[in-house]
């Protein structure tokens, strides 16, 4: 995330930058140290999509201040 933002990793900190999504579960997050983004839950898709063929979670990443 932080290489296609072209931000250093500290900029993301600086910046609030986040990922939100859809839900109460929070399935995404940003790697404090690599500025991947990674699960930050297990991701069950017989419980998410169980009659969908194609499961599509989606999320927003979130940045405070101009870009």
């Amino acid at each position: 995330v932080a290489k296609d933002l072209g931000l250093q990793l500290p900029a993301l900190r600086d910046r609030g930058v986040r990922i939100v999504s859809e839900g109460r579960t929070q399935y995404f997050a940003l790697h404090g140290k690599t500025g991947h983004l990674v699960t930050a839950e297990r991701i069950d898709r017989e419980q998410l999509c169980r009659l969908v063929e194609q499961c599509v979670l989606r999320c927003e990443l979130i940045v405070e201040g101009e870009m």
